[in-house]
């Protein structure tokens, strides 16, 4: 038996199918833990979800609700789950049964061995084409961008030592990069291979609308972990290929003349310069305004409402 006090938390938008079973699963291994709580976040559900799982509670007092008011997202879903929980060890999985939570006494042994975050990884998905290929792209690139090397970043599959993962602050699109944000605090990270199940009831949430906020919050990340304690030379960086524009500009410009054509004949010099030092502008203000939020949020502000919270 694990020595592990054990909080699963599950964020959940429209699963009520699936919940019977998935947590029939779960119970399954309350034997090998210690203690064990099972934290459902429900995300705004429109169907009967919440309905669900206070009847599964009424015959299972292991069982916690938080209710949103509305849907806010799988990020603040976590963070609300991360902040109410009070195990030594955290392991978050999706609702949609696509996690098999036999998987978890894995994750468990890697923490025991000594590693702060133990990453699940879908090593054979059982989802689309597409979805995968898009999917390994999104994690190669988040990979080479941390310096965190693991598989696969989309996996909700994830156990963390509690002392780490409640040090992260939970907005945007942050679920996706918690590996990457524990590496700042010098979390000892590993992933291992986990059964990966089709979808049989329900439908998913992903969309390719979330590539955008996906490259935004990749960028965020990116400068935090590598420049939030010294963002001169993240800005100095940029300051220098603004100037070594200026430089080759300039050049042009001289080139230009010796052909016989004037700086007026052509607006392009001036547009490129006005463009560049705009993008500079854009990211700079955008990076700067999502610190300024982050301390925002690091003063309890939370990112959702919540309606209810029953077991607590």
């Amino acid at each position: 038996m694990f020595k592990n006090n054990l909080s699963l938390i599950i964020p959940l938008f429209n699963e009520a199918e699936n919940l019977p079973l998935l947590h029939s699963e779960i119970k399954m291994l309350y034997g090998q833990f210690s203690s064990c709580e099972v934290i459902y976040i429900d995300d705004g559900s429109t169907d009967n979800g919440l309905v669900t799982l206070k009847n599964l509670r009424n015959e299972d007092a292991n069982i916690k609700i938080i209710s949103f008011r509305r849907n806010y997202g799988q990020t603040a879903a976590i963070g609300a789950g991360v902040k109410s929980a009070s195990g030594d060890v955290i392991v978050a999985l999706d609702a949609d049964l696509q996690n098999d939570p036999a998987d978890i006494p894995k994750l468990l042994i890697k923490i025991n061995e000594g590693y702060d975050v133990v990453s699940g990884w879908r090593k054979n998905r059982r989802d689309k084409y597409l979805r995968v290929f898009f999917s390994k792209m999104a994690n190669r690139i988040i990979a080479w961008a941390t310096k965190v090397r693991i598989n696969d970043y989309g996996c909700t599959l994830k156990a963390y030592r509690s002392e780490i993962i409640k040090k992260i602050d939970f907005y945007g699109e942050v679920h996706r990069f918690i590996p990457a944000y524990t590496s700042w605090y010098g979390a000892k990270i590993t992933e291992v291979v986990v059964n990966h199940r089709p979808r049989v009831h329900g439908q998913s949430k992903a969309n390719f609308s979330r590539i955008f906020k996906v490259i935004m919050d990749l960028l965020v990340a990116k400068f935090l972990i590598g420049y939030s304690a010294k963002p001169i030379y993240f800005f100095g960086f940029m300051g220098a290929l603004s100037f070594l524009a200026g430089i080759l500009a300039f050049t042009a410009a001289i080139i230009l003349r010796f052909f016989g054509i004037s700086l007026i004949q052509t607006p392009l010099l001036l547009l490129t310069v006005m463009t560049f030092v705009l993008g500079i502008q854009f990211i700079s203000i955008g990076l700067m305004a999502d610190l300024i939020l982050r301390s925002f949020y690091h003063k309890n502000h939370e990112t959702y409402s919540i309606k209810e919270k029953i077991g607590f």
